[in-house]
Protein backbone atom coordinates (compact mmCIF):
# COMPACT_ATOMS: atom_id res chain seq x y z
CA UNK A 1 0.00 0.00 0.00
CA UNK A 2 1.30 3.80 -0.81
CA UNK A 3 1.22 6.90 1.03
CA UNK A 4 1.64 10.09 0.57
CA UNK A 5 4.20 12.09 1.69
CA UNK A 6 4.28 15.50 1.75
CA UNK A 7 7.74 17.29 0.83
CA UNK A 8 8.54 20.64 0.99
CA UNK A 9 11.85 22.94 -0.12
CA UNK A 10 12.66 25.68 2.76
CA UNK A 11 15.64 28.00 2.67
CA UNK A 12 18.13 27.50 5.67
CA UNK A 13 17.20 30.45 7.07
CA UNK A 14 15.29 31.12 10.80
CA UNK A 15 11.66 31.13 11.04
CA UNK A 16 11.30 29.06 7.52
CA UNK A 17 10.69 25.90 8.92
CA UNK A 18 8.42 27.53 11.45
CA UNK A 19 6.10 29.21 9.04
CA UNK A 20 5.92 25.86 6.94
CA UNK A 21 4.96 24.61 10.53
CA UNK A 22 2.25 27.53 11.20
CA UNK A 23 0.70 27.06 7.35
CA UNK A 24 -0.47 23.49 8.35
CA UNK A 25 -1.31 24.31 12.48
CA UNK A 26 -3.70 27.24 10.67
CA UNK A 27 -5.51 24.55 8.56
CA UNK A 28 -5.83 21.57 11.24
CA UNK A 29 -3.34 19.34 9.55
CA UNK A 30 -1.54 17.00 12.04
CA UNK A 31 2.15 16.16 11.52
CA UNK A 32 2.14 11.92 12.36
CA UNK A 33 5.95 12.31 11.32
CA UNK A 34 9.11 13.96 9.52
CA UNK A 35 12.34 14.02 8.47
CA UNK A 36 14.39 16.99 7.85
CA UNK A 37 17.65 17.14 5.60
CA UNK A 38 19.47 20.22 5.15
CA UNK A 39 22.09 21.68 2.61
CA UNK A 40 23.65 25.23 3.01
CA UNK A 41 20.74 26.51 1.09
CA UNK A 42 18.16 24.83 1.40
CA UNK A 43 16.32 21.85 3.68
CA UNK A 44 14.29 19.41 2.46
CA UNK A 45 11.27 18.68 4.60
CA UNK A 46 9.52 15.08 4.47
CA UNK A 47 6.36 14.68 6.61
CA UNK A 48 3.21 12.36 6.76
CA UNK A 49 0.56 14.22 7.37
CA UNK A 50 -3.34 14.00 8.10
CA UNK A 51 -4.07 15.29 4.91
CA UNK A 52 -1.75 15.60 2.47
CA UNK A 53 -3.67 16.99 -0.64
CA UNK A 54 -4.53 19.85 1.54
CA UNK A 55 -1.35 20.82 2.80
CA UNK A 56 -0.10 20.59 -0.08
CA UNK A 57 -2.51 23.12 -1.66
CA UNK A 58 -1.98 25.35 1.20
CA UNK A 59 1.81 25.43 1.32
CA UNK A 60 1.33 26.38 -2.35
CA UNK A 61 -1.28 29.16 -1.95
CA UNK A 62 1.77 30.34 1.16
CA UNK A 63 4.91 30.49 -1.59
CA UNK A 64 6.26 27.24 -0.29
CA UNK A 65 7.46 24.46 -2.82
CA UNK A 66 5.51 21.74 -2.13
CA UNK A 67 5.06 18.01 -4.03
CA UNK A 68 3.76 14.41 -2.89
CA UNK A 69 5.38 11.73 -3.03
CA UNK A 70 4.29 7.70 -2.91
CA UNK A 71 6.63 5.74 -0.41
CA UNK A 72 6.10 2.71 1.88
CA UNK A 73 5.28 2.51 5.64
CA UNK A 74 6.30 -0.83 6.57
CA UNK A 75 5.48 -2.60 10.19
CA UNK A 76 8.71 -3.99 11.89
CA UNK A 77 8.85 -5.10 15.96
CA UNK A 78 11.23 -3.08 17.92
CA UNK A 79 14.07 -5.57 18.58
CA UNK A 80 17.57 -5.95 17.48
CA UNK A 81 18.13 -6.95 13.96
CA UNK A 82 14.65 -6.32 12.40
CA UNK A 83 15.34 -3.33 10.18
CA UNK A 84 18.17 -5.25 8.86
CA UNK A 85 16.53 -8.64 8.17
CA UNK A 86 13.97 -5.91 6.19
CA UNK A 87 16.66 -4.31 4.27
CA UNK A 88 18.19 -7.24 3.63
CA UNK A 89 14.93 -9.28 2.00
CA UNK A 90 14.66 -5.84 0.03
CA UNK A 91 18.71 -5.71 -1.11
CA UNK A 92 18.46 -9.17 -2.12
CA UNK A 93 15.54 -8.29 -4.60
CA UNK A 94 17.54 -5.66 -6.07
CA UNK A 95 15.49 -3.17 -4.57
CA UNK A 96 18.21 0.13 -3.01
CA UNK A 97 16.31 2.35 -0.25
CA UNK A 98 16.69 5.87 -1.49
CA UNK A 99 16.04 7.41 2.19
CA UNK A 100 13.83 6.31 5.24
CA UNK A 101 12.91 7.49 8.68
CA UNK A 102 10.35 6.30 11.48
CA UNK A 103 6.44 6.82 11.63
CA UNK A 104 5.10 7.70 14.94
CA UNK A 105 3.65 4.33 16.41
CA UNK A 106 2.04 3.02 19.24
CA UNK A 107 2.94 0.16 21.14
CA UNK A 108 5.85 -2.12 20.55
CA UNK A 109 6.09 -2.05 17.40
CA UNK A 110 7.70 0.44 14.71
CA UNK A 111 6.68 1.38 11.11
CA UNK A 112 9.87 2.79 8.49
CA UNK A 113 8.49 5.12 5.77
CA UNK A 114 10.82 3.96 2.86
CA UNK A 115 11.19 5.83 -0.55
CA UNK A 116 12.42 2.41 -2.57
CA UNK A 117 13.79 2.41 -6.23
CA UNK A 118 11.16 0.50 -7.30
CA UNK A 119 8.37 0.56 -4.98
CA UNK A 120 5.33 -1.70 -6.51
CA UNK A 121 8.33 -4.35 -6.25
CA UNK A 122 9.36 -3.60 -2.66
CA UNK A 123 5.12 -3.83 -1.70
CA UNK A 124 5.31 -7.10 -3.80
CA UNK A 125 8.60 -8.70 -1.87
CA UNK A 126 7.42 -7.26 1.51
CA UNK A 127 4.01 -8.66 1.07
CA UNK A 128 5.97 -12.15 0.32
CA UNK A 129 7.78 -12.41 3.12
CA UNK A 130 4.89 -11.21 5.87
CA UNK A 131 5.73 -8.29 6.30
CA UNK A 132 2.80 -5.92 7.94
CA UNK A 133 2.06 -2.13 5.59
CA UNK A 134 0.39 0.32 6.90
CA UNK A 135 -2.86 2.18 4.54
CA UNK A 136 -3.11 5.43 3.96
CA UNK A 137 -5.67 5.99 6.55
CA UNK A 138 -3.70 4.30 9.09
CA UNK A 139 -0.62 6.38 8.62
CA UNK A 140 -2.50 10.16 8.20
CA UNK A 141 -4.87 9.24 11.05
CA UNK A 142 -4.10 11.85 14.24
CA UNK A 143 -5.73 9.53 16.87
CA UNK A 144 -4.35 5.88 15.75
CA UNK A 145 -1.16 5.61 14.65
CA UNK A 146 -0.80 1.92 15.64
CA UNK A 147 -0.57 0.22 11.98
CA UNK A 148 -1.68 -3.41 10.69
Amino acid sequence: MLIKQLSVFIENKQGRLEDVTQVLKDHNINIASFSLADTSAYGMLRMIVSDPEEGKRILKEEGFSARLTDVIAVKIPQMPGTLHEVLKVLSDSEISIEYMYTLATAGRDTSIIMKASDLDKALMVLKKHKYGLCTAKEAYEINNLNCK
